[in-house]
């Protein structure tokens, strides 16, 4: 198989990234670096730091250039990073020396790579925002057409009392909701890094913070107001919340897996998948591409939180640890969304499966309330112990709990054994879900 499954020919469809796949090539970083040092050009000429005419021949030239990545693989190789490559493969094309000089002017590598790689990101938040838009707006629709459609609760495994399954695709949203609402002052805190060599900008002209706040208004992101050479909070704030989104998004993908299995499948997938011998076989591959994307997220944030205290004002293996996890880790986010987002709008409930496996049960998830009623002919703790009782004996000797507890309490409400009067607020906490997703946009 290839190294990564992302750039497989023929692994590469199981987790498809879209544009964002596009944001991570060879070609956007240079065309993102190329950016930066045409902008702080066009800052450092306005501000008399390097030539006026040197910094409009400079800026022009970075829009219009076009470097070849592999030209730069040689000398990165040795130099651990691609800007002194870049910046002497800038300057030849240019082939205006005069110009060319002030090119790069008191900026080090890791300026130039951190802001280009902030403005890439900038584009990554913005089409994770459309896709958990989608997703969620896919999931509200599931929500609103299966509010009041019952079915049988689980916890530990095991038959609970009943719920509806529009709240169980609410609750895959609602954490999503939360996640979104993040994304706006993550974005806020992209920004420029302009510190030179050690950090202390020593060769950026008298006003170095005023030229880093221009510098930043100029590409649209924040002034971080100092050096982040060795503080890489941003980063593993994105981590963090890349990690989170995907492995609120694989939820969906660990009950969609319960949900279709043999003898209790409740729920048709648009898009199973077949088996090479089996033909009777419909795997739950989009669900188990989700849960396999976030334990590849979780162990790429470890790797970057194990990288988050760089050595000294700079520190190489820090760095190339992001460069190594960071991507794939983004990567998996754009996948895992576009699953998400596909199976929400293919995937259909079976009702009369939920129907059966409810019958099925002899009544017993309504035991809880069957507790409850009772508790108007004694206290709760004996109501317990006689629900408990007759529990025991429908499991022991058959039948259904309804008829047992009829037999015992004549006057009972048989009402209270009907699963679609048993559901509490989740058709509402459905309802709500809804409503607050179409309330966001």
């Amino acid at each position: 198989m290839a190294a990564s499954i992302f750039d497989s020919a023929h692994l590469g469809r199981l987790v498809p990234t879209g544009e964002t796949g596009r944001l991570f090539s060879d070609s956007a970083e240079i065309r993102a670096m190329m950016i930066v040092e045409g902008t702080l050009a066009q800052v450092q000429g306005r501000a008399g730091i390097i030539p006026e005419l040197s910094a409009r021949a400079i800026h022009r030239a970075s829009l219009e250039l076009q470097i070849d990545p592999s030209g730069l693989a040689e000398a990165t190789g040795t130099n651990g990073v691609s800007v002194p490559a870049l910046v002497a493969a800038f300057r030849d094309l240019m082939q205006a020396p005069e110009h060319a000089q002030y090119v790069h002017w008191g900026a080090t590598s890791q300026d130039i790579i951190d802001t280009a790689l902030m403005l890439r990101l900038r584009q990554v938040l913005a089409q994770f925002d459309e896709g958990l838009r989608a997703a969620l707006s896919a999931l509200a629709r599931l929500a609103e057409a299966h509010a009041e459609t019952p079915m049988a609760a689980r916890t530990y495994g095991q038959h609970a009392t009943p719920t509806s399954f529009g709240a169980v695709a609410a609750s895959w949203g609602w954490p999503l909701l939360d996640l979104r609402d993040e994304l706006a002052p993550l974005r806020a805190r992209l920004c420029v890094s302009l510190a030179g060599a050690a950090g202390t900008a020593a060769e950026l002209g008298d006003d170095p913070a005023g030229l880093r706040a221009d510098f930043a208004e100029a590409l649209g992101l924040a002034d971080p107001g100092r050096s982040w050479h060795a503080d890489r909070g941003i980063i593993l704030a994105l981590a963090s919340w890349v990690t989170r989104t995907v492995v609120a998004l694989s939820k969906m993908g660990e009950d969609l897996i319960l949900a279709t299995q043999s003898g209790v499948a409740e729920v048709r997938l648009g898009g199973a998948g077949g088996s090479s011998t089996m033909p009777q076989k419909q795997n739950p591959v989009a669900p188990s591409v989700l849960v396999a994307l976030a334990k590849q997220a979780r162990g790429h944030e470890a790797a970057l939180m194990a990288a988050g205290a760089p050595r000294q004002s700079r520190d190489g293996a820090a760095w190339f640890t992001e460069w190594i996890a960071l991507p794939p880790l983004c990567l998996s986010l754009a996948a895992a969304l576009h699953h998400a987002t596909a199976l929400a709008e293919t995937l259909s409930p079976d009702a009369d499966a939920m129907r059966d496996v409810l019958d099925a049960s002899q009544g017993l998830l309504a035991a809880e309330r069957l507790s409850f009623a009772l508790t108007d002919r004694m206290p709760r703790p004996e109501a317990q112990a006689e629900v408990k009782a007759l529990c025991k004996a429908v499991v022991a000797e058959g039948g259904h709990l309804r008829d047992a507890a009829l037999a015992r309490w004549p006057d009972l409400d048989p009402g209270l054994f009907d699963a679609a009067r048993q559901m509490g607020q989740a058709p509402s906490e459905a309802r709500a879900f809804v409503a607050k997703v179409r309330s966001r946009g």
